[in-house]
Order: structure tokens, then sequence, then C-alpha cells
């Protein structure tokens, strides 16, 4: 036995969160999401085979989810970039807004209860599912993106969102920038840059905010150090970032082979996917 499991529990964890990582780092480069749509909902089910609290489990998966987006995200923005598909001018207006967005959403992760962070998964997911799978091109609220203060508060309500659910950010701009005609691709190649904004200072502060729990529950080893800091498994994070490099750019050449309509409807199916899995954890409690 190890930490409250016995070696084949831990072997099967393991392989589990590797083979997520090849998935997310997939998932990265395909729909510049990051990769935490996925590692959340499987980190969940990982650290309810590993006994953490039902009242801390979901921040501990967002929390790790952000700290394994740094590197695929970085890979992933490169890949894009190179491509020239990421458009620099808006990441020159939503950098610092994202940014406040962020440590806003870290200070709430420390004070929220449990079932916010599955609403607004699910809020934010199934929106941008029906969206991208039963819009048609008059589904929208202009032909370009906006300027001035608007545009300025849709960037902090990225960074506050993603840092609730765990993600890069992709699936909130994502969704904005096709409301506002912009094509998939250069809206997933875009999101990929805004992943890097989101992880590093959401993975920060999700260390901040976590450091109580590791107190208030001395008896789970998957919340103490050397197995996490704050509300970041290391472990988690440890296996899951080697094969999410890997298959990051593997996502990016299948994102750019892909039809626009293709991409849109494969993106909102999956969305619609791992929202309903929270959805059954919301009416049962669990």
């Amino acid at each position: 036995m190890i930490a409250g499991l016995d070696i084949k529990e831990i072997v099967e964890l393991a392989l589990l969160l590797i083979a997520t990582g090849a998935l997310s780092g997939f998932l990265a480069g395909v729909f510049g999401i990051g990769g935490g749509a996925i590692l959340v909902p499987v980190f969940y089910e990982c650290f309810r085979i590993a006994g953490v609290p039902l009242e801390v489990r979901m921040p501990l998966c967002v929390g790790t989810s952000l700290a394994v987006i740094i590197p695929t995200s970085i890979r992933s923005f490169q890949a894009h970039y190179k491509r020239g598909a990421v458009d620099m001018s808006i990441l020159r207006v939503w950098w610092l807004p994202i940014v406040i967005g962020v440590l806003a959403g870290s200070v709430i992760a420390r004070y929220a209860p449990e079932r916010l962070f599955k609403i607004v998964f699910v809020a934010v997911a199934w929106s941008a599912a029906v969206r991208l799978i039963f819009a048609h091109e008059t589904w929208k609220l202009g032909d370009d993106l906006p300027k001035g203060p608007l545009m300025r508060v849709y960037g902090f309500c990225v960074g506050i969102l993603s840092t609730l659910m765990g993600i890069g950010g992709g699936l909130f701009s994502n969704l904005l920038m096709t409301f506002y005609s912009r094509p998939i691709h250069q809206a997933v190649a875009t999101s990929s840059a805004l992943a890097v904004l989101i992880s590093i200072p959401g993975a920060l502060g999700y260390i901040y905010a976590g450091w109580p729990a590791a107190a208030k529950y001395p008896a789970v080893a998957a919340l103490q150090a050397p197995f996490a800091l704050g509300y970041v498994s290391l472990i988690g994070a440890v296996l899951v970032m080697p094969m999410s490099l890997v298959t990051a750019p593997l996502g990016v050449k299948a994102a750019h082979a892909m039809s626009k309509r293709t991409l849109e409807a494969a993106f909102g199916c999956y969305l619609l996917i791992v929202g309903s899995r929270f959805v059954l954890s919301l009416v049962g409690g669990q």
C-alpha cells in the first residue's frame, strides 16, 4: 500500500494519466484549448479514486490542469505562430485584462464552494457546444471584434472563467471570436496564445488558494507535499506533461488539415460530452 492505494491501483492511475496527457496535448493543438477540458474531467475521476474529499476535489483538478497547460500551451502556440495563424493584435489588447481576471479567479477559488467550479464549467462548455454544432452564419454579434472598453471586459471574463474552469481560455475565446465572424482556425490559433497568459498565473494562484486545504485534510496524501503544492498535484502534472508535449504539434497539423465545419462540429460534440459529465455529478452530488 502507498498513500492508501495498492500497487495495482497506482499503476492503473499512472497509465490513465499518461494516456490523458497524450490526448490533452493533441486536443490542445487541434482546438487551441490548452487541453484543460479533457484534463479536468479525467483528473476528477483519478482524484476520486485516490480518496480526495469532494469539497476540495474540483479545485485540485482545476489547479493541476492549469499547471499541465503551461508547457502544452507554449508548444501549441509556437506551432500555430509558425503558421502565421495567431492574431497578435488581440493579444496586445487582452493580455492585461486577462491577467487581472486570472488573479480574481484565483482569489475566488480559495473561498468558493466546490459546486461553483462545476456550474461554470458546464455553462461555458455547453454554450460553446450549442454555438459550434447548431450555429448558422447569421448567429453572430458583429462583423468584427469590438474596440475599446467592451473588448477589455471580454478579456477579463476570459481570464476569470478560464481560471475557474482550469482551461487555457480556448472555450470562451473561441466562442467569442467565432461570434464576431473570425475564422475558426484563427480563433483556435489565437486561443493557444491566450492559454500561455492564463495558465502560468492561474497555476500560481491555485498553489496559493490550496495551502489551507493541506492543513485541513492532513490524512489525504494527494494534498500533501511532495505530492502536491496547494491545489496543484505534482504527481498528476509530472505524469501528464511529457506526453502532452509530444502530441500537441500533431494536433496542430490535424487542425489545419480539417475543414472549418468539421473542426467546429468536432469541437462542439466534445464540449457537449465533457459538460454532461459534470451535470451528472451535480445531480448526483458526487
